[in-house]
């Protein structure tokens, strides 16, 4: 059985860290530290650990991460890298996501939909940018496919916005420089040649307007 071999208190003095057989085990905050009377050298068993995670930790973890959700939308991989950055107890987190997907915080579908709101509004991203970064934060390729194609995305338009913003790059430099820097910049974000070559195609060479 798992034995307590040392009981640490953390920065703010409010909980403590219990290490089982030298690695961290739970956190825990002082008033159920000292109801549970744990000791350096008590075994418990598997069972008795989940029981005092639970206890103890499961509304102080609950409410803090339904803060964390509360500030945008999170994808399901959000939250996971959430639980282990603050070391949660793995026997919780069946029962959090449970709550958080009761709540609809936690639903991947309508996370990709709101990203990829948010990206094109502010950001003007490429298809190929969008999956990229939705692919990085968990979300199924295809979740994100149906998601896109429900969008109707116009990547002529977004690589136009984007030239339009940052027309001064190339305004002074010749026709064929001018095009040929812009269409390097568009393929950079992830635009395929077929929307560069559309944009660039109608382009006016006096006035730089797309």
């Amino acid at each position: 059985m798992p034995t307590v071999t040392s009981i640490k208190p953390q920065k703010n003095q409010k909980r403590v860290n219990i290490y089982l057989d030298d690695k961290f085990g739970f956190g825990l905050d002082l008033e159920n530290f000292v109801k549970l009377g744990l000791k350096v050298g008590q075994e418990l068993t598997e069972k008795q650990i989940e029981e005092i995670v639970k206890k103890a930790e499961f509304q102080k973890v609950y409410d803090k991460i339904l803060r964390f959700g509360s500030l945008r939308p999170r994808s399901e991989k959000e939250y996971l890298t959430w639980l282990r950055k603050y070391k949660v107890h793995e026997s919780l987190y069946k029962e959090l996501f449970n709550r958080l997907k009761r709540l609809e915080f936690l639903d991947d579908k309508k996370f990709t939909v709101w990203w990829i709101g948010q990206r094109l509004q502010f950001k003007s991203k490429s298809k190929k940018e969008l999956v990229q970064e939705l692919r990085i934060k968990g979300i199924d390729k295809e979740i994100i496919d149906a998601v896109l194609a429900e969008s109707k995305i116009d990547e002529v338009a977004m690589a136009k916005k984007l030239l339009k913003k940052r027309k001064y790059m190339w305004e002074k430099l010749s026709d064929f420089e001018s095009r040929k820097k812009m269409s390097e910049f568009l393929l950079r974000k992830g635009f395929n040649w077929e929307v560069i070559r559309e944009v660039i195609k109608g382009i006016d060479a006096d006035s730089f307007d797309v």
